[in-house]
């Protein structure tokens, strides 16, 4: 199955991650199937253009609602960030291509990011770990389907080293991928532990903010300044003359 890929994607290239500045970092966590609300939640915010980028067509919610029941988390890849308030704001699935009983050569990649959470190169990190998970999965290929007029995504798989093919209003990127090393698993496992403390962080802040929610209603009421309260009744009509 095709996995079309949205636009508005930063362009660097596979290798930038080992150069890329750590303030341009964001952590990545790798969904499971008890995230599907959040996944959907997210899709279901992207406006009419980005479905259709996202999508190959204007998808309905209902349409959404299916794809996201049909994410075999098993055997794929979802991997996403998450803002402080723990929303999905941009994901990718990684999906592999196997036939039955043979082990996946291949897998497809898309991704979607939050309209407000655009360049900041969460489409890039995005696209980098998940080459770095196909590598660690003895993917050989990688596979982007994507629009011709989507010139962004196509500029990182072309960056990567991909070959491009057009066919009409299609275009398909075809990337071979290193094999994996002692490197790839290990900057796989960091990765993955920072963002399992980015979530535990976010996941803490979260809950602290609904505690200090449930006690303002019980904050008492400031009583009105009786001074500001008796300047006040002297200027109403009948009041008390001001002293001369």
């Amino acid at each position: 199955m095709a996995i079309p890929i949205d636009t508005t994607l930063e362009p660097p290239s596979v290798s930038a991650m080992r150069h890329r500045d750590l303030f341009r970092w964001h952590p990545i966590r790798s969904l499971a199937p008890r995230h599907r609300p959040r996944i959907l939640e997210h899709l279901l915010r992207l406006p009419p253009g980005d479905r259709y980028l996202r999508f190959g067509h204007v998808a309905s919610d209902s349409q959404i609602a299916r794809y996201v029941d049909g994410i075999d988390f098993d055997a794929d890849e979802v991997l996403a960030v998450f803002n402080r308030r723990l929303e999905v704001v941009a994901m990718a699935h990684l999906a592999f291509l196997g036939c039955e009983g043979r082990p996946a050569r291949s897998a497809e990649f898309g991704v979607s990011v939050d309209a407000g959470e655009r360049g900041r190169g969460l489409g890039a990190r995005l696209f980098e770990l998940a080459v770095l998970h196909a590598r660690n999965h003895r993917i050989d290929t990688l596979q982007i389907h994507a629009l011709a007029e989507n010139a962004a995504m196509l500029h990182i798989a072309r960056s990567a080293g991909a070959v491009l093919d057009f066919s009409g209003p299609d275009a398909t990127a075809i990337l071979k991928l290193p094999p994996d090393d002692a490197v790839s698993h290990f900057d796989a496992i960091m990765e993955q532990q920072a963002a399992e403390f980015d979530y535990g962080l976010k996941l803490q802040a979260r809950r602290l903010d609904d505690w200090l929610e449930l006690l303002r209603p019980l904050e008492p009421a400031v009583p009105p300044d009786s001074g500001a309260a008796a300047d006040a009744a002297s200027t109403q009509p009948g009041g008390p003359a001001s002293p001369p």
